[in-house]
């Protein structure tokens, strides 16, 4: 295949471009740096916000599909519509299952599960680029994918409730030094995390796959866990048992608003997917990395770079607060 992906340098795209070159397809990168740019791969450079410079770039080019990892409002896929319309034989929106229907009507998604998303920007933005897209193929037959990603880590990443600006390596840090960290709720909602690699191989089956046209589909693991036991087995790749600091949701977002979206708009909610419809698409595929077999790679990357340990000063004085703040509720109403 003759692939154009626009970044294919993050932490979903990154797993996909090189499982693209291992299996020896023709990939091009479209991005404005050469920063991490993957071997075996052709360098477009690039930026995908100037349409005029991207059409010069690709004019003499046609491929079998592509994916923009990096659009997020209707006016950049009505841009892609532009660019590609002609020149590919399949579009992939990467979405996001945020945009499902909160709260939801039944315990199992499926794809068939309403988009409504009240409570975060981010989703309902997935939701409008969503309607652009299934118009344009019910009008024009732009051939399009739509592809909802849940909660997909990383080496880089490790997948927490609740952190700073930072990202999370405070987290990981106050676990490590014994302090309390903090999960939403009663930690018992269920989880849905996927390995990146997993991912990538439900994604590359997808492309240029022509039961794939004019549908979305989500990719997930099967594996559902709790937040504590989330919690848990990254405690248990540190070598610590946490101290789990539970506070309700509405507290959290009271003290901080910035979390309301991550929170109501997500992860307050209870997920376990239906992955029917993905195997159906892609036969073979199945999500092999268990959470506490990858969470040991994310963590021992962390702790090998020290250039990825950033400190995070204003989510540790947060924390201390948040807890302070309920510590003192209760004994404030233990004392009446």
């Amino acid at each position: 295949m003759k692939l154009l992906f626009i970044g294919g340098t993050g932490r979903i795209s990154a797993a996909i471009t090189e499982l693209c070159v291992e299996m020896g397809h023709q990939v091009y990168l479209l991005n404005r740096g050469v920063r991490g740019v993957v071997d075996g791969t052709v360098h477009l450079q690039g930026d995908i916000n100037d349409e005029a410079n991207v059409a010069s770039l690709i004019k003499n080019h046609t491929f079998d599909a592509v994916a923009n990892f990096i659009n997020y409002t209707p006016g950049q896929v009505e841009r892609d519509i532009r660019l590609f319309a002609g020149c590919t034989g399949q579009y992939v929106f990467i979405s996001s299952t945020a945009a499902y229907q909160k709260p939801f009507s039944h315990y199992k998604i499926t794809e068939s599960t309403p988009l409504a998303n009240p409570y975060w920007q981010y989703a309902r933005d997935k939701i409008a680029c969503e309607n652009v897209l299934m118009e344009e193929y019910r009008t024009s037959g732009f051939p399009i994918t739509i592809v909802r990603p849940s909660h997909t880590y990383d080496r880089n990443v490790v997948p927490v409730s609740v952190y700073g600006a930072n990202g999370q390596w405070q987290v990981l840090k106050r676990m490590l030094e014994g302090k309390p960290v903090l999960v939403h709720g009663d930690g018992l909602s269920l989880w849905t995390v996927t390995h990146s690699d997993d991912f990538a191989k439900g994604f590359v089956g997808l492309l240029d796959n022509i039961h794939a046209i004019g549908e979305a589909v989500h990719i997930t693991s099967d594996e559902s866990l709790t937040w504590n036991q989330i919690y848990a087995l990254i405690g248990n790749a540190l070598g610590v048992e946490p101290k789990i600091y539970h506070v309700a949701s509405d507290m959290l977002i009271a003290m901080n608003p910035g979390y309301g979206g991550n929170l109501w708009g997500d992860k307050a909610y209870s997920v376990v997917f239906d992955n029917s419809k993905i195997k159906r698409l892609v036969p073979d595929f199945c999500a092999t990395i268990r959470f506490d077999m990858g969470v040991k790679w994310s963590v021992q990357n962390y702790l090998s770079k020290p250039e990825m340990q950033k400190d995070d000063p204003e989510f540790d004085r947060f924390t201390d607060r948040v807890v302070q703040v309920c510590e003192n509720a209760k004994a404030q109403f233990l004392s009446l």
